[in-house]
């Protein structure tokens, strides 16, 4: 099977990210418009019902170098989230930590990591962890 290049998968996922997915609970898109290399992305995660996360907006950065898709890209939380695979310093997520990074495959997309991470929010052992208070950032 042929190799997509980056930057039409990329695009593709601009697209998609920009029609909003399923039920609206993740988004994502470029920082910048204008960056043509598409490699800095702004995600954000509505927490789960149900959970301590119920009704928080969570943003994150997210970096695609030039080894995208082939590799994961890098994910960091700009607001504040106390969640096992989160480092508490600087908010980035550790792929070692997080299953959808660590099995990261050519079907997987930004679009993956945020589902992955929400999914992760209301997961039996993360949906009760205390949380800091609302709007704090890293």
């Amino acid at each position: 099977m042929a190799k997509v290049p980056r930057n039409f998968r990329l695009l593709e996922e601009l697209e998609k990210g920009e029609k909003g997915i399923g039920d609206g609970s993740c988004s994502y898109g470029l920082e910048d418009g204008d960056d043509i290399m598409m490699s800095n992305w702004n995600g954000t995660i509505i927490g789960p019902g149900h959970t301590v996360h119920e009704n928080r907006i969570y943003s994150l950065k997210i970096h695609c170098d030039q080894s995208y898709p082939d590799k994961p890209p890098t994910a960091q939380f700009l607001s504040r989230v106390n969640l096992p695979f989160v480092n508490q310093t600087d908010g980035k997520v550790d792929p070692n930590k997080l299953n959808v990074l660590a099995q990261w495959g050519k079907d997987s997309s930004i679009e993956t990591i945020l589902v992955g991470i929400r999914r992760e929010m209301g997961s039996f052992n993360n949906r009760k962890l205390p949380q800091p208070p609302e709007g704090t950032t890293f």
